[in-house]
């Protein structure tokens, strides 16, 4: 997903172009992932998740299907891909942050800017593409518990960041529901007609809470 704001004709979600330090082969394979997935979504989207097969993916990426399993493990992770440059960004930002910034300090930075910017991983984006993207993802069962997996993934790697103490994992645990419950509260008021500029004022009061109450539960070093 990308931390633009999209525009029209972007690709909503789009991963970050490649490191210029990505050998010729990773990038290859970069782009293959991204092909094989561009061309799921667009046959969910105009077909429904569960009436497009396996099979019909792989002919439309010009694969077998044995190729794209060995990308993809399952059908939901050729939507979910666009989540996948998400999973470690909590624990990237704690990394990145200035040795004088707390973790939860740059956490809430990283969260206000992702709104203000309307990041679609905030839940606070209207471009039409991305709302197409988010009503096929909430209306597909199999596709809401797989990003639990995604989320999971977010959360170990977090609590790595932190400290990987018991204390760590409990407030990384806290921390990805926390921004996972700001992300669907956002995308269930532009779901219901809001635009992300009549929506943001009450995303940005919303997120300041929750971060308070993450300070006051778990103390902030």
């Amino acid at each position: 997903m990308s931390g633009e704001k999209p525009g029209p004709g972007t690709a909503a979600h789009a991963p970050p172009a490649a490191p210029a330090s990505m050998s010729l082969r990773e990038r290859k394979k970069r782009l293959t992932y991204q092909a094989v997935s561009d061309a799921a979504i667009a046959m969910f989207l105009e077909r429904g998740f569960d009436k497009v097969s396996v099979a019909e993916v792989a002919a439309a990426a010009d694969i077998s299907k044995p190729t794209l399993f060995r990308y993809f493990p399952s059908k939901e992770d050729l939507a979910l891909h666009r989540f996948a440059d998400h999973e470690d960004e909590a624990a990237r930002v704690v990394a990145a942050r200035a040795e004088t910034e707390s973790p939860l300090d740059a956490l809430r930075r990283h969260f206000l800017d992702g709104l203000e910017r309307r990041d679609p991983v905030t839940g606070l984006c209207d471009a039409p593409q991305v709302l197409a993207f988010m009503r096929l993802l909430y209306g597909t069962p199999s596709l809401v518990a797989r990003l639990y997996a995604y989320q999971g993934r977010s959360e170990a790697a977090l609590a790595r960041a932190l400290g990987d103490r018991v204390r760590d994992r409990l407030a990384a645990g806290q921390i990805i529901a926390v921004q996972r419950i700001l992300g669907l509260e956002n995308w269930r008021r532009i779901d219901a007609g809001e635009s992300a500029d009549q929506a943001y004022g009450s995303a940005v009061e919303a997120a300041e809470l929750a971060f308070v109450q993450l300070r006051s539960g778990l103390g902030d070093e």
